[in-house]
């Protein structure tokens, strides 16, 4: 199944197989409201798997059309852990269709910390990669195209730590993380990260020029750290 290219989509994870199966089995996903998106009303789910998947990690395989949304308290939806120290929170219980499975699954390369993300039904149809879900602002494509044209495959959108928000780009290096902003202000620097802020304007006037620049701050961290497949 093809979504309609303009289609809403949040990407949502999956801890365990055991909530992809209440998806499939009951038709429903849930939310914690302290940690909803903005929006749920959304037009379609995509589900991230997560390391928990002995087969199939860190990918999106899955998809289902979001038929309509309630708030309810975990006890409600899991009446067999009535005792859970969350039990009395509220969650948003998004009512699913029929689950999809698309063509080819769109993979992550590495581990990383997925929250939830919007995407478009054109994007979902033809990604390969996590990373071509991602919207952003064009400075921001146009210096990830620049990296991957250096074969620096950047990531998007990253969290180094929970509580800090997301980079525009990060590289895993040797020696530790490098994770880059652009705009007017960089965030906090999270512990064991370098940081590199990269004026707006100057990813515009020449993405190539600063992703050299990049580069060279990826060669002073050792290069690019190999991760296990």
């Amino acid at each position: 199944m093809m979504l309609p290219p303009e289609a809403l989509v949040l990407v949502g994870v999956l801890p365990a197989p055991r909530d992809l199966e209440i998806a499939r089995v009951l038709g429903w996903y849930r939310i914690p409201l302290k940690t909803a998106p903005k929006n749920v009303a959304v037009d379609f789910l995509a589900f991230y798997q997560t390391g928990k998947f002995a087969d199939g990690k860190w990918m999106i395989r899955h998809f289902a059309q979001v038929l309509g949304h309630e708030l309810v308290t975990r006890a409600e939806l899991l009446r067999d852990e009535p005792d859970h120290v969350r039990a009395s929170e509220q969650y948003y219980k998004l009512q699913l269709g029929a689950l999809q499975s698309l063509a080819q699954p769109i993979i992550s390369t590495q581990w990383r910390r997925i929250t939830f993300f919007y995407t478009l039904g054109e994007h979902l149809n033809h990604a390969a990669e996590i990373n071509e879900l991602m919207m952003g602002s064009t400075e921001r494509e146009l210096l990830w195209s620049a990296l991957r044209e250096r074969n620096l495959p950047a990531e998007k959108q990253y969290q180094p730590a929970p509580h800090l928000p997301a980079l525009d780009l990060a590289l895993l290096c040797q020696l530790g993380g490098l994770g880059i902003t652009i705009g007017d202000s960089a965030p906090q620097a999270a512990a064991g990260w370098q940081g590199l802020h990269i004026p707006a304007t100057a990813v515009r006037s020449d993405p190539a020029g600063c992703a050299a620049q990049v580069a060279a701050a990826v060669a002073e961290l050792s290069g690019l750290k190999e991760l296990p497949a």
